[in-house]
């Protein structure tokens, strides 16, 4: 059984989102050891969601409940948030609900920026991760290669397929009144992370060519590729008091990434105007710099209280893929939780065809005779199996498997 555990940026505060991401992609193989019937998990962590999918042992009369509790008390311990507020915040869903809503995360419908480029290479991301610890199953695999196909389908078929949809560029696009000329403007970019590109083509896009860009960690290889100039550490506190706008979108946990005491000492008397944007999860700058003079911060919070509602006609289009795309995905796993039936069925009638050619060589049986076993048995097969896949894409698949293993027992069929 498939089953996801969710928290988004509609139902939840960005403070427990924060601790939420600092699990990071990288917690599928804690989740999966929080319980025996957990088969395994993939983690999807971004700025504006937290989200975790399972495989869980779907034996009769089970229920997942208790494995997804112990989930939530491992989240509980891994975030320090107590267990009970975990359980009131995230969202549950199992069965074809979780392709359902995968789906619809990896087409963008459930971001912020509706229809945003990022999230469906974060959702391969996810999956990437996973599958390096070996946290993932075939369900689980399936479930995530679907979501990107279906992605792909929104993206060619809907005008959420338009170039430029992005978390990163919504943010420069609320920003637009507050800078003026963005060719005048000078902008550091602090981070070289995975949404440094993003932010650096949204920046270009609107007309910045000032561009510096500092990395906490230390890395000069984004700048070096992008021909930016290179803040160092040391000139990082003066170069953010002297830019006119400043992106922060690293990864880079602990310490923020610029704090009110060190920009205050930095701008000095200064009250000239400048623009924080904050697109760090967690947040990447100290919320005390709202109360210095001329500086005004756009975080993830005012960004999505100011995201735009797009045209409900594009909406309903790509939400009809999404859910044509969730039946499909329903029918075909309908169909493999009968293949290990179609499996014994087929070795069972192939035993005894090989007994009774073997037994019609020892009378005299000719090749044509052979010929005629083979091909009603193959018949046989066809029918029978082409029947089973039509009942379990109706969901009746239960009770052809239990027929067929009434039918066709194991053992010896001679």
């Amino acid at each position: 059984m498939l089953v996801c555990l969710s928290a988004h940026q509609r139902t939840t505060s960005l403070e427990d989102l924060e601790r939420l991401s600092v699990i990071g992609d990288a917690a599928a193989t804690e989740l999966t050891a929080a319980h025996d019937a957990i088969r395994g998990a993939v983690v999807l962590a971004t700025c504006n969601r937290f989200e975790a999918y399972f495989d869980v042992d779907d034996a009769p009369d089970a229920s997942p409940i208790p494995a997804m509790d112990a989930a939530m008390e491992r989240i509980a311990g891994l975030t320090a948030l107590p267990f009970r507020h975990v359980r009131e915040t995230v969202d549950f869903a199992h069965g074809n609900g979780v392709a359902q809503h995968l789906f619809s995360v990896a087409a963008g419908l459930d971001s912020v920026a509706l229809g945003e480029d990022e999230i469906s290479g974060q959702v391969t991301r996810a999956l990437e991760t996973a599958r390096r610890e070996g946290a993932t199953t075939g369900p689980l695999e399936h479930l995530f290669q679907r979501a990107t196909e279906t992605s792909r389908a929104v993206k060619n078929s809907t005008r959420l397929g338009e170039s430029g949809r992005s978390l990163v560029r919504l943010a420069v696009e609320l920003a637009g009144s507050r800078v003026g000329a963005w060719e005048d403007a000078r902008v550091l970019l602090v981070g070289t992370g995975r949404y440094a590109a993003a932010s650096l083509a949204a920046l270009r896009a609107v007309g910045a060519t000032d561009i510096r860009v500092h990395s906490p960690s230390g890395r000069r290889k984004f700048a070096q590729r992008e021909n930016l100039t290179v803040v160092a550490a040391d000139a990082f506190a003066a170069e953010a008091a002297a830019a006119d706008v400043v992106v922060t979108c690293t990864t880079t946990t602990g310490a923020y990434a610029l704090t009110a005491a060190e920009h205050r000492a930095a701008r000095g008397e200064s009250d000239a105007a400048q623009l924080v944007i904050d697109l760090g999860m967690p947040r990447n700058v100290d919320p005390g710099l709202r109360a210095l003079p001329g500086v005004e911060v756009l975080d993830l919070d005012t960004i999505r209280v100011h995201a735009p509602i797009d045209e409900f006609a594009t909406m309903n289009e790509a939400r009809l893929i999404v859910h044509t795309a969730a039946q499909r995905h329903a029918a075909a796993r309908r169909v493999h939780e009968v293949s290990p039936a179609v499996v014994d069925m087929r070795r069972y009638v192939h035993e005894m065809l090989e007994a009774e050619i073997a037994r019609s060589r020892t009378r005299g049986g000719d090749a044509e005779t052979e010929a005629a076993l083979r091909h009603f048995s193959g018949a046989l097969l066809h029918g029978l199996i082409a029947q089973g896949h039509a009942l379990a894409s109706a969901g009746e698949g239960t009770a052809w498997r239990d027929a067929v293993r009434t039918v066709f027992p194991g053992g010896d069929p001679a």
